[in-house]
């Protein structure tokens, strides 16, 4: 069990039947694919040879796919730069006290709020480049790049992703920056950020105001509610079983890629094959555009993961996290359930054709939280933020904005008696406004579709 006491909850490990039969997945899937690139290797020659092409899973042969640094190293860094200043923002690094390396971009005025931008997998800081010039109007906007990832440190060793490890480090780069008990600031978190996020308010929820999570539900649910159809689960095509109970159905698969994920060193070899295909797998609605600066976008993630310590750092942080779940500090027989509940309030954001998460987990997450919003999306699956920009922007802005409380003193008239009296008291009154737009209902969940009618 890793515990961070100090009135926060509780970060416990799974059960020890739970990891051995992930690690027992993880030898099995792991054999089907030594076997299935060794067959690869030796039927790819003959289907060229017989005018087929190459072999789908054979050694990645494209610019980006045989993991060598190339020369491009030093302009992926140049374009790095240009998309920063692009978006209004400034590049820059910080060691910290924690003696780890943050790779992050700053946008805004330095007085002003920070919102903290946390990437999914496999991404990088510029995921947020259409959120960046927005928020920064009204925040000081922080996108970094996490552990493991873009130009941030990449430590190759499994227990340097450890949750502890990951969370401890995150509050230190944000008590650098001035975030304090009196000094809080936003969350915003996608995919892996987000889960990421989640453990970061549990254990540090007087730091921060409010939590984003886009893409990705509580830790508690996120693994048990793993769709079939799932990235992580189709990757190796897994058969899912269903078992009928007389209240509930029952799914019973194996965590395909998070299982692969556990052995060293396949993983890795495996997302660079094909011309890092991995990438085009996950950024569909980028190529389905045709759009130039979509397609060069998918370059950018490309160049970022184009050697094979690109994809360790990354892949570390699914060796750790699925072992992972939070505790509440008064778990045992508590009398005050809502005592227990994270106390800071949550907006969730997930598409309505994301096939990545159930929606039942959303709901389900709403349980550990005090003070909630549930929001779709519509015609966006995985990546709403960059599939509905405009629309996700207008939603983070409406949450995270306060709107001043104009107040107004009536004059007052002068009248004589008890009647004129009291209308000099009510009129002196100061007059509130009801537009507080910030403020939301305890545990309101609100499942109705957002229509779309942005453009770009």
């Amino acid at each position: 069990m890793a515990v961070l006491a100090g009135g926060r909850d509780n970060v416990v490990s799974i059960s020890a039947a739970e990891s051995l039969k992930m690690l027992a997945f993880s030898v099995v899937w792991g054999s089907w694919v030594v076997v299935r690139n060794a067959a690869t290797r030796a039927v790819g020659p003959l289907w060229s040879n017989c005018g087929g092409g190459g072999g789908g899973s054979g050694s990645g042969s494209g610019g980006h796919g045989d993991g060598d640094d190339g020369d491009d190293r030093e302009t992926g860094a140049a374009d790095d730069d240009a998309v920063a200043t692009a978006t209004g923002a400034v590049a820059t690094y910080s060691g910290g006290k924690s003696g780890v390396k943050f790779h992050y971009v700053e946008c805004g005025d330095p007085k002003d709020m920070i919102v903290l931008l946390l990437h999914g997998f496999p991404s990088c800081w510029i995921s947020w480049h259409h959120q960046i010039p927005t928020l920064s109007k009204h925040f000081r906007v922080i996108a970094v790049d996490l552990k493991g990832f873009g130009d941030s440190d990449k430590p190759s060793a499994r227990k340097s992703y450890r949750v502890e490890n990951l969370v401890n480090e995150l509050a230190v780069f944000l008590s650098m920056l001035g975030v304090d008990d009196s000094n809080k600031c936003h969350v915003i978190g996608h995919d892996l950020g987000a889960l990421l996020g989640w453990y970061l308010v549990h254990l540090w929820p007087n730091c921060v105001s409010k939590f984003v999570a886009i893409s990705c539900p509580h830790p508690n649910v996120h693994w048990e509610y793993l769709p079939p159809s799932s990235f992580f689960n189709k990757k190796q095509h897994i058969l899912v079983q269903r078992t009928y109970t007389l209240n509930s159905e029952i799914y019973l698969y194996s965590y395909s890629w998070i299982c692969f994920s556990q052995l060293p060193y396949l993983p890795e070899m495996d997302a660079l094959q094909s011309d890092l295909k991995i990438i085009n797998q996950c950024y569909q609605h980028l190529s389905k555009t045709n759009q130039s600066d979509d397609l060069s976008y998918i370059d950018a993630y490309k160049y970022t993961f184009s050697r094979t310590e690109d994809w360790t750092g990354a892949i570390n942080y699914f060796r750790n996290l699925p072992f992972y779940r939070i505790e509440p500090r008064n778990s045992n027989d508590s009398l005050n359930k809502e005592e227990d509940m994270l106390q800071v309030p949550c907006l969730l954001i997930t598409g309505s054709k994301d096939v990545s998460v159930k929606m039942e987990s959303f709901i389900k997450s709403t349980e550990f939280l005090k003070t909630s919003t549930v929001r779709i999306i519509d015609n966006a699956s995985h990546f709403p933020h960059q599939e509905q920009p405009k629309l996700v922007n207008d939603l983070l802005t409406s949450y995270l904005v306060r709107v001043k409380v104009v107040q107004k003193e009536l004059p007052r008239q002068n009248s004589s008696g008890i009647v004129g009296r009291m209308k000099d008291i009510v009129s002196s009154t100061v007059q509130y406004g009801n537009t507080l737009k910030d403020s939301v209902q305890k545990r309101n969940i609100l499942p109705t579709t957002v229509k779309t009618s942005w453009q770009n």
